[in-house]
């Protein structure tokens, strides 16, 4: 199994930096991909960006102006950057990893931390 723990939440206001980080644990050399995703009151869940083992990046397109994703394998954690925040940006985030064990795909998720963007 794998656990992820979420972190870096809370308020900031409009225009303002955040840097939120998850902690993984367990099988943690069965992770192949990690991502951050986040969900609005009343919307659905959507990928913010995803990062490999070997660090190739993926991004929302309307956030990777502003959002930047990063990984340090030796330490398990992961941070996602968020720079010139928006009302809009504000959401649960919750960190997402993929493994892979055999033949098998697992998909986990950490609980999440609420970003609140607000003056």
């Amino acid at each position: 199994q794998v656990q992820l723990v979420e972190s870096g939440g809370g308020l900031v206001q409009p225009g303002g930096s955040l840097r939120l980080s998850c902690e993984a644990s367990g099988n943690i050399f069965s992770i192949n991909a990690m991502g951050w995703y986040r969900q609005a009151p009343g919307k659905e869940r959507d990928m913010v960006a995803t990062i490999t083992t070997g660090g190739t990046t993926n991004y929302a397109s309307s956030l990777k102006d502003r959002f930047t994703i990063s990984r340090d394998n030796a330490e398990s954690t992961m941070y996602l950057q968020m720079n010139s925040l928006k009302p809009e940006d504000t959401a649960v985030y919750y960190c997402n990893a993929l493994s892979e064990i055999g033949l098998t795909e697992f998909e986990w998720w950490g609980l999440g931390t609420q970003v609140t963007v607000s003056s």
